[in-house]
């Protein structure tokens, strides 16, 4: 989660005034604060560009209509925000995500105008390879290179422990975003930019090693609106096979097989749930450790998903995906649910749905 207050979660069960803002750098350096009337940031773990935006404004002179108006608009990017009013002349804002700009338009005489941009992930996907592309060194040295490839002034933060790569030579037309993705789940993680704009390469957190950060509870005071609970074999895993082959290096072929080995898991690999494998490889793998640390890792995700919930709240900006969130239903159930997906809106009310990709019974 964001890091806020201790005022900040605790407000948001009371009545309160929401605050959004939404700031346009142009290409040429102005800066604009942006009088809206509605939008959203969606926001979603299992998404290539894990965040997209949607504003709508009355301002009609937003929309290009010059040559100096579109230069000045292509390039652009928005920054956007929430957060709460406490009454008493302060505020506490909560960034939700930078965003560079792909469109503006709408009726140019009397609007809305309707802006929708993709974090900055869009930047490195767009920005294909025009000639072979060779990968070497650690996973965040070679992940780290291709970002800044496309965006030089990039901020990359690891919250991983480093590990060396096998060479990894990418085509011609091939996808630089894909290609990060690819060396950084050898070492069994994944990256994404945060509501910063800042490139971070980490691990899904464990369920039940992460504490709980937030509360959405069915309770005077509480955030909870409403939700459901389901269970579901799909796409579940209880075994990777990590496989790494690297000709370019003339390294032998090298795999680790992580299973699910707790007897008390629902999907143990020698229980009722059977034997579900899942399979990765990469020619970044070069050594025995190596396959075990992303096999073990990404068994992390794959025995995830045997339940799931969708809820609705009081909207929180400084959510992030991954976080572990306890829900206490109107039944008094307790559950720790993992974030998959939510949707920030940028009005004053708004819905504020919840996708979770694991639960677990809380004590």
């Amino acid at each position: 989660m964001y890091p806020v207050t201790d005022r900040f979660l605790p407000r948001l069960g009371e009545s309160h005034t929401p605050v959004t803002e939404v700031k346009l750098f142009k290409a040429d350096g102005s800066v604009v604060t942006l009088e809206h009337t509605g939008g959203s940031v969606p926001v979603d773990r299992g998404q290539t560009i894990r965040r997209t935006c949607t504003v709508t404004s009355a301002d009609v002179s937003l929309i290009p209509r010059t040559p100096t108006d579109q230069l000045a608009t292509d390039g652009a990017r928005l920054r956007i925000a929430r957060g709460v009013s406490y009454g008493d002349g302060s505020q506490e804002l909560v960034p939700v995500g930078v965003f560079r700009l792909d469109s503006v338009d709408g009726d140019p005489s009397d609007g809305p105008v309707t802006l929708t941009g993709k974090s900055l992930e869009a930047c490195v996907t767009d920005d294909k390879f025009t000639e072979p592309y060779k990968a070497t060194g650690t996973v965040v040295g070679a992940a780290s290179a291709l970002i800044q490839r496309s965006l030089p002034d990039a901020d990359v933060i690891s919250l991983i422990v480093d590990t060396p790569i096998g060479a990894r030579t990418f085509d011609v037309e091939a996808d630089p975003w894909a290609g990060v993705q690819e060396i950084v789940a050898a070492a069994g993680a994944e990256c994404y930019t945060n509501a910063d704009g800042v490139f971070v390469i980490a691990a899904l957190p464990e369920l039940l090693a992460t504490p709980a950060v937030w509360e959405v509870a069915a309770k005077e005071g509480g955030v909870y609106v409403q939700g459901s609970r389901g269970m579901s074999a799909d796409k579940v895993h209880n075994g990777v096979l990590a496989r790494g082959e690297n000709t370019e290096e003339n390294v032998a072929p090298v795999e680790y097989l992580a299973t699910d080995n707790d007897v008390n898991s629902p999907t143990y690999w020698g229980g009722p749930f059977g034997r579900r494998p899942d399979f990765y490889s990469s020619s970044t793998l070069i050594t025995v450790n190596a396959c075990a640390q992303a096999a073990n890792l990404k068994l992390i995700a794959g025995k995830a998903p045997n339940a799931s919930g969708d809820f609705s709240a009081l909207p929180n900006p400084a959510l992030e995906c991954g976080d572990v969130i306890r829900v206490i239903h109107p039944d008094g159930t307790r559950e720790l649910h993992q974030v998959q997906s939510f949707s920030v809106p940028l009005d004053t009310g708004g819905d504020f749905p919840i996708t979770t990709i694991a639960a677990k019974e809380d004590s």
